[in-house]
């Protein structure tokens, strides 16, 4: 893959995530040699107090990781679970992410997340019910 491609498909990828989740930040985005096609994303996700995104689904796998304040998350089949600083969860590839906020209405709250996705993938699509 050339600098251009490379440039497009990273900045396509952050402008899709991030009309979906306000204040993502990307950390780093890399092709590891050891997983041929595949592209991996650092991220961040700041939520204002009562914030939450729509339900959506990753092609790839995430894990994500709370920094900062609770944030309650809910993928298809599952009950609502809140997660506070230090917890983190994993959703398996093509899983339905129901519900994403922040659990409180007066505090931030923070997510580090990892995604491992096809280079051609988006990091995440728009879930129709």
């Amino acid at each position: 893959m050339n600098i251009r491609t490379l440039l497009a498909t990273a900045l396509l990828t952050a402008s899709t995530f991030a009309s979906a989740h306000d204040n993502v930040h990307i950390l780093q985005q890399q092709t590891p040699p050891n997983a041929p096609g595949q592209q991996a994303i650092m991220l961040t996700v700041d939520y204002a107090p009562g914030q939450a995104s729509d339900a959506h689904s990753h092609p790839g796998s995430v894990m994500a990781y709370v920094l900062e304040g609770s944030v309650v998350s809910q993928l298809k089949g599952e009950a609502p679970v809140t997660y506070k600083q230090g917890q983190y969860w994993y959703e398996p590839a093509g899983t339905v992410h129901l519900m994403s906020r922040n659990a409180s209405n007066t505090q931030p709250a923070k997510l580090l997340v990892w995604v491992l996705k096809g280079q051609d993938q988006q990091v995440l699509e728009p879930y129709k019910q």
